[in-house]
């Protein structure tokens, strides 16, 4: 499965607000593929001081860095999110922000060609009556934010791929070839030199006293009656 971990910084809240910058990070079987979509964009209106003091970007900085309109790079931002299940925390906000600048421009919203995965709505009914805010759960989930000393829409990404994979139950990691003999994205684990090492290294053997030899043999005789045969009695498969 292939998601798209989003987030937007923009120049205000409510009607007529346009987005200035957009971050992604893509994620695929659980994995980070190291892929991002990130890109600051002249958003042709004032910026609401409240906004500014949030991400820090002003219309001066954007105006002199050369930062394209939206326009220049929605082929670009679509083609990279086409056909994800996009990852985003209040996703009804930047959906909607995204939904505004696509209708500006003639084009179909944001859920006629992506799915979408609030990480907020997640966050409260896993956490019900818990603060649900993006810091409030990389101080759950111990990952380390302490360099978000102001919103940015690829930083908050970054950060939301880590929390959204802790929540759902795995760690973040670069995607590694591991069993796959034609991926280009890593290197394959040498798993003779670990058996090498292994059988170099002089580990100690604990024997089980008598004692627990028949406390393991009474366990058997009890699984026995409640089942076909312990598998430990019969070899173990294979």
């Amino acid at each position: 499965m292939r998601q798209v971990v989003l987030d937007t910084e923009t120049t205000g809240i409510g009607e007529g607000h346009r987005i200035l910058e957009i971050g992604c990070v893509e994620v695929i079987e659980r994995k980070l593929t190291g892929r991002h979509f990130h890109q600051y964009i002249n958003p042709q209106r004032d910026i609401d001081p409240e906004a500014q003091a949030v991400h820090g970007i002003s219309m001066e900085w954007l105006v002199e860095q050369g930062c394209p309109v939206f326009a220049n790079v929605v082929d670009e931002f679509r083609e990279f999110i086409a056909g994800a299940e996009l990852v985003i925390h209040n996703a009804a906000f930047d959906i909607g922000m995204m939904d505004h600048e696509f209708r500006l421009l003639g084009m179909p919203r944001t859920l006629e060609f992506c799915t979408s995965l609030d990480t907020l709505k997640l966050a409260r009914e896993m956490f019900p009556g818990a603060r649900a805010s993006l810091d409030a759960l990389c101080k759950r989930f111990d990952i380390d934010n302490s360099h978000r000393e102001l919103h940015g829409a690829l930083l908050d990404a970054e950060i939301l791929a880590d929390v959204y994979l802790m929540m759902t139950g795995g760690q973040t990691d670069l995607m590694l070839s591991v069993d796959d003999d034609n991926s280009a994205d890593g290197e394959m684990l040498d798993l003779s030199l670990l058996q090498a090492l292994a059988a170099e290294a002089e580990l100690p053997v604990i024997l089980a006293t008598a004692d627990e030899v028949a406390v393991h043999g009474r366990m058997l005789d009890m699984i026995d009656k409640k089942s076909e045969g312990s598998v430990w009695r019969r070899g173990g498969p294979g």
